[in-house]
């Protein structure tokens, strides 16, 4: 018997030869499931090519650092790269195709045209803090997903917010993906995964747990009966200044339209934002009542 024959990725650069290709598979009556990335790759984004992986014929992953998400003082220079190691994962995963277009080839000379969600979705939470990122993250998912046109597209419920905004942009504009949204991966001391991770320093890693542990404090008063937010609120606070971690915020939103609530009722999102050092980081838990 002959070697068995190994599946490689392959790397395409361009719009053009991204469309083919998707084009290819459709003629073939096949699916396309879709894994968009900024890079620097970790076991949150491959659970998602995982799963992308069992549900569909071909899979595609992203890796676009999209600077129209960024503010002025933001870490768009530094934000983490390692192209060679994500590939490594990539293809360790199974993926069937990088799509690595260049900031050239995604927003051109003269490129003046951008999306924006409206209303309580981008104007809340992360979205007060950052004038414009929803803006950003909108316009360049629409940009890929009618590049890659895939049946189904895969995000991560740590970006809580962004999937909420995603959901609704491709309900409203009548796109054709199914938008997926996965549970959290996270260490086994419970941080959530995240590429700015690796910002932090060892003394700071350690201190960044109990973000989670905030979050779990609050599920836990839920689940004994606790309904008010305030109380909620002030107990998670107290755990997070105890560790001289700062927050941008702690709230309490309904899950699908991110309104503001007073009381715990029904599908609530219980999301943090904070400063461990000079790095932000964000998470977020679903109770119900």
């Amino acid at each position: 018997m002959g070697r068995p024959i190994l599946k490689v990725m392959i790397t395409i650069t361009t719009i053009k030869d991204m469309r083919d290709y998707s084009a290819e598979v459709r003629r073939n009556g096949k699916t396309i499931g879709f894994v968009p990335t900024m890079g620097y790759l970790h076991e949150g984004h491959l659970g998602l090519v995982r799963e992308s992986v069992l549900t569909s014929f071909r899979t595609v992953a992203s890796i676009f650092v999209n600077p129209a998400q960024f503010g002025p003082n933001e870490d768009l220079d530094k934000y983490p790269r390692n192209t060679e190691k994500d590939k490594e994962l990539l293809e360790g995963v199974k993926a069937d195709v990088l799509f690595f277009p260049s900031v050239r080839e995604m927003y051109p000379e003269g490129y003046s045209t951008y999306v924006t969600v409206e209303g309580a979705l981008t104007d809340t939470l992360c979205g007060a803090l950052r004038p414009g990122h929803f803006r950003g993250v909108a316009t360049v998912v629409l940009k890929l997903l009618n590049i890659v046109d895939p049946d189904r597209a895969f995000f991560g419920q740590k970006d809580a917010q962004q999937a909420i905004v995603i959901k609704r942009m491709a309900k409203d504009l009548d796109l054709r993906a199914d938008i997926r949204v996965m549970p959290i991966i996270r260490d086994e001391d419970g941080l959530a995964m995240s590429s700015r991770n690796v910002y932090l320093s060892p003394i700071e890693r350690a201190k960044a747990t109990v973000i989670y542990k905030s979050l779990s404090a609050a599920v836990d008063l839920v689940k004994k009966g606790e309904r008010s937010v305030r109380e909620i609120k002030l107990a998670m606070s107290a755990m997070l200044e105890a560790e001289g971690v700062r927050t941008d915020y702690i709230a309490a939103v309904g899950a699908d339209d991110l309104r503001p609530v007073e009381k715990i009722k029904g599908r609530t999102l219980i999301a943090v934002a904070a400063w461990v050092g000079s790095t932000r980081l964000i998470d977020n838990v679903i109770v119900e009542r």
